[in-house]
């Protein structure tokens, strides 16, 4: 590597983790997430390459969230995620946040992590995001997809 990970790319904290949700069935999550003690604290459906219907829980009083992804459109990431798990919901990615997404970008790509987005896009709440791949790197594959938000 070519800098130390604890100065580039600048991770901050876990900002979400989220949890695809069958089609019909997100009210009865908010609402069982609710019972637990988390609080809605944004909603959105969110377009282009995504379409999904977003609700961000926050976690206390933390700045960690939870959240639910219910697709709009059989042509959904989320959808064909949801099919590709027998037709359940469940975890779908982590996200990280940073402080400088364009400097993340660079870094991660610079040093062979397999991203997603050709660069840092709009996502929901005014971020700034980008994907990588579950099979991140040549020598660790996480098994997992992580995204990078960076907070407007």
């Amino acid at each position: 590597m070519t800098q130390e990970l604890s100065q580039v790319p600048g991770f901050l904290c876990v900002d979400h983790v989220a949890v695809a949700v069958k089609p019909g069935e997100l009210e009865q999550h908010v609402a069982a997430y609710q019972t637990m003690g988390f609080t809605e604290i944004h909603r959105e459906d969110v377009l282009g390459k995504d379409q999904v219907r977003e609700v961000l829980l926050r976690i206390g009083d933390g700045p960690n969230l939870m959240q639910l992804l219910e697709p709009l459109t059989p042509d959904s990431p989320v959808s064909k995620q949801i099919e590709k798990a027998g037709g359940r919901g469940g975890f779908a990615h982590v996200a990280f946040r940073v402080a400088d997404i364009h400097a993340a970008f660079q870094y991660l790509k610079a040093n062979g992590f397999q991203i997603l987005d050709a660069a840092p896009r709009p996502g929901s709440r005014g971020t700034t995001v980008f994907f990588m791949h579950p099979k991140t790197t040549a020598q660790a594959a996480f098994g997992y997809l992580i995204e990078v938000v960076q907070e407007s």
